[in-house]
């Protein structure tokens, strides 16, 4: 028995390094392909008629040296129809077997070659002729109230369809679905009826239509019966007041009329209802007038019968008015109530009465010939009016008449709503705080008109731009109201408001005089302006942005205060004035302090100690350049008594210091320019006298 050898070790690894060495070679051509576009064409033609054989061709235009991955995806309309993955970057076909109007549309291809994606342009696909729809229905005779089933069918179209369903060439019914047929159940009238359909292929936006169906006929057999209305009294003419009697019943076969009823109704209010008969009784009014109807119902049968009753107004509907047509309270008005209309075979003029309410209370108790006065004691005459007309036990109500009687308008006020400066423009308001619209309001200064306006809107106010060239202006103006031309108008107060006047004349003074001021003195810089307080002060230095110092005043003036005045505080100072008019700024003051009078004392007393100092030095020297000419003389101080510890000898030669304790009772110690002692020591030449050598020694007697 034969058996396959195994594969040796050599074996395979030849072949692991032929597959590594042809996958290499499949990757150098790979990398080597030109990928330069995509072209879809449609084939046989752009335009076919329905039933063609389509064929959506997608080609690559590629120079290749080897293998190739590529991936194909056709579009209709921008949706994806189709993705394949062709070898070698072939032609991809995309077939539509017998093309319907669905396949309409723009077609795209789109190609993706070693990760190198381009698409192709846009191919117009048309395809024309539509499948005749087929009509058919599950019977063609039934009886009236019975549904049949009517189908209609397109068995070769697809896509989005329209159908419609037509009786006697009337539309009845239409029904959109994504399939090629439908089915639904239809309710027809007794009698003879031609059927039909449809249908409309869905191509956004636009639709294309099918040729009509084939055409059925069905039978719809009638119910034997019918509803019946009638009226009494016959005729058109009944007369509110009169009996109205309307009936409802049924004619022809009952035989078979289980579940029969009838309805009778006016609009949407329903009077009456029954097995076979409804009946309905009213006393005649005009607002009966209408359409009555009698409707027959039976399993889905439903049969109906009208009748237009007229009936005519034995009176009209009174109406009410007011003269005059606007009233201001406490005024007369007069209401009138009249019926301009009735039925003269009835009635009379005078068969109909009347009433008046206010706020549905009677004002005229009893009937009344239609004329009512409202007295002017009445305070209040406003209210919601309405009145009423009776004649034989009918009545009829007017429509309201609501009745507002104007307030008078109440004395004005004048008001500036913006800051009164002199010498510029502002704005006054006149408002009165009661009063009717429209109010016309007017400005004047003194006796002359100066504007007027009239005020529609609640809540608005009559606004009047003026302008003062004096404080006492505004005294001058006053404001009229009138809201009713029988009355005369009301005239306000006169116009009272803070007024501002802009300053001027602004000055800057020094307290105590320019030419008294003095170092370690007080200084006042006083500012003062001419117009409406409250005034901002503020004191400057040249030299500095900030001001000194800032206050408000409600005074005309203000001063600054500076303590010890120093030399520093010389310089140039102004001040400025500000008031919600304006600001002004004074002119310029320049303030020389002068020395202090102590300081000058002072600077002569040093000049004097100077000169004496000088004169003493002079001296001082001269004698000291006379003793150097003499021998030094030694000075030798021997104690009393001989005992050492009772007495101190002092040597005191040319450039020695002793020590010298002087008593408690002693002279202070003499300190010159050329010799101190302080407290018992010198530390330099003690002067002697002139007579007396430096060389010389003298014993002076001393305590220790």
């Amino acid at each position: 028995m034969w058996e396959p050898q195994q594969p040796s070790v050599r074996m395979v690894t030849r072949l692991l390094l032929l597959t590594s060495v042809l996958f290499s070679t499949c990757q150098v051509a790979e990398s080597q392909a030109l990928f330069t576009g995509v072209t879809l064409t449609l084939e046989p033609s752009n335009a076919v008629s329905q039933g063609t054989n389509v064929t959506v061709r997608c080609q690559a235009s590629v120079s290749r040296a080897g293998f190739l991955n590529s991936k194909y995806t056709i579009y209709k309309d921008n949706t994806e129809v189709h993705t394949e993955s062709i070898a070698n970057a072939g032609d991809l076909i995309y077939s539509l077997r017998m093309a319907r109007v669905a396949n309409t549309g723009k077609y795209k291809c789109k190609a993706n070659i070693n990760d190198k994606e381009l698409s192709s342009n846009s191919e117009k696909l048309t395809v024309t002729g539509l499948q005749t729809p087929v009509l058919s229905v599950n019977k063609h005779v039934f009886s009236e109230g019975e549904e049949v089933t009517v189908w209609c069918k397109a068995p070769e179209e697809s896509g989005t369809i329209v159908f419609y369903f037509y009786k006697d060439s009337k539309e009845l019914y239409e029904e959109r679905v994504n399939a090629n047929h439908v089915e639904t159940r239809l309710r027809l009238n007794a009698g003879d009826h031609r059927l039909h359909c449809d249908y409309r292929v869905i191509l956004l936006p636009d639709s294309v239509p099918s040729n009509a169906s084939n055409n059925v006929v069905v039978t719809v057999k009638g119910l034997f019966i019918t509803p019946v209305i009638s009226v009494r009294p016959h005729g058109s003419m009944i007369i509110e007041g009169d009996n109205l009697d309307i009936s409802c019943s049924v004619s022809g076969n009952l035989q078979n009329s289980s579940g029969l009823k009838v309805y009778l109704s006016k609009g949407s209010n329903l009077l009456s209802t029954g097995q076979s008969k409804a009946n309905h009784s009213t006393r005649a009014l005009a607002e009966h007038s209408g359409v009555f109807q009698c409707a027959l119902e039976m399993g889905n049968v439903i049969k109906r019968a009208t009748e237009n009753v007229t009936i005519t107004e034995l009176f009209s509907l009174p109406v009410l008015t007011m003269y005059p047509t606007e009233v201001f309270e406490r005024e007369k008005i007069t209401l009138t109530c009249k019926s301009t209309n009735y039925s003269s075979d009835r009635i009379s003029a005078s068969d109909v009465k009347y009433s008046i309410y206010k706020d549905n209370y009677t004002l005229t108790p009893g009937s009344f010939n239609g004329i009512y006065v409202v007295p002017e004691a009445v305070r209040n005459s406003s209210g919601i009016y309405s009145c009423k007309a009776d004649a034989r036990m009918i009545s009829k109500y007017s429509a309201e008449l609501p009745v507002q009687a104007k307030v008078p308008v109440s004395k004005p006020e004048i008001t500036a709503i913006s800051r009164v400066i002199v010498g510029k423009p502002f704005q006054v308001s006149c408002h009165s705080d009661r009063g009717s619209l429209p109010i016309e309001y007017t400005l004047r200064k003194k006796y002359s008109k100066v504007n007027s306006t009239t005020v529609q809107q609640p809540h608005h106010q009559a606004i009047f731009p003026i302008t003062i060239q004096h404080y006492s202006d505004t005294q001058d103006y006053k404001c009229e109201a009138r809201n009713n031309p029988k009355i005369d108008v009301v005239v306000s107060n006169k116009l009272n408001t803070t007024v501002t006047v802009p300053l001027s004349n602004p000055g800057l003074s020094v307290v105590p005089d320019l030419l008294e001021v003095t170092e370690g003195n007080e200084m006042y810089l006083i500012c003062a302006v001419e117009g409406s307080p409250p005034v901002t002060f503020k004191w400057y230095r040249r030299g500095n942005v900030q001001p000194l110092f800032t206050t408000t005043s409600t005074q005309s003036s203000a001063s600054h205060q500076i303590k010890r005045v120093g030399n520093e505080h010389s310089g140039t100072y102004y001040c400025e004035a500000i008031n919600y008019a304006n600001t002004v700024q004074s002119q310029p003051v320049t303030v020389d302090v002068k020395m202090a009078m102590w300081k000058k004392g002072l600077i002569v007393a040093c000049c004097l100690l100077v000169v004496a100092v000088l004169v003493l030095a002079c001296v001082l020297r001269y004698n000291s350049k006379r003793g150097k000419r003499e021998n030094a003389a030694e000075l030798s101080v021997k104690p009393s008594s001989p005992k050492s510890d009772d007495s101190l000898t002092v040597s005191l030669t040319h450039s020695t210091m002793e020590v010298y304790n002087p008593p408690e009772d002693a002279a202070p110690p003499f300190d010159g320019m050329e010799g101190r002692a302080t407290n018992g020591t010198r530390d330099s030449v003690a002067s002697l006298p002139a007579g007396i050598s430096n060389r010389s020694s003298y014993s002076l007697p001393a305590t220790v």
